[in-house]
């Protein structure tokens, strides 16, 4: 069976659907915090800290871990290890993928049409790369 890698514009749609998702739940969760404490005195602070560094530091890297994410999802994508496209790949991988797509920003996405796999900057580090379903 031949492997199909995704075009750019599928991951990058993907990426969007996620993005949505994840600043979906960051306003649930300050509209939670505002119900609960209306007074706005800022002593929940390190909680909304917590909450949302979570929601963006542990949805993707965990969700890519036990399949895909929502973008991948709808997008029909999913990550996999370079070397065996029918294995995930591992927490480490997913957390290093993440950090470099994280702190690189669109420029990881800048070697996607010089490889045969359309990989990423991140995908070559963390030895992954996305197929379609």
């Amino acid at each position: 069976m031949e492997t199909n890698y995704p075009e750019l514009k599928t991951r990058l749609q993907s990426t969007v659907i996620d993005f949505l998702l994840m600043f979906g739940l960051m306003c649930l969760a300050a509209m939670i915090f505002d119900k609960i404490n209306p007074s706005q005195d800022g002593e929940d602070g390190w909680i909304r800290g917590i909450i949302f560094i979570s929601i963006w530091g542990v949805y993707e890297p965990v969700a890519i871990t036990m399949g895909s994410t929502l973008g991948n999802y709808l997008m029909k994508i999913k990550v996999r290890d370079n070397l065996n496209t029918i294995k995930r790949i591992n927490l480490l991988q997913s957390y290093i993928r993440f950090v470099l797509k994280f702190l690189l920003g669109w420029v990881s996405f800048l070697t996607i049409h010089g490889n045969k796999q359309r990989r990423a900057i991140h995908d070559f580090a963390a030895g992954s790369v996305m197929i379609e379903k």
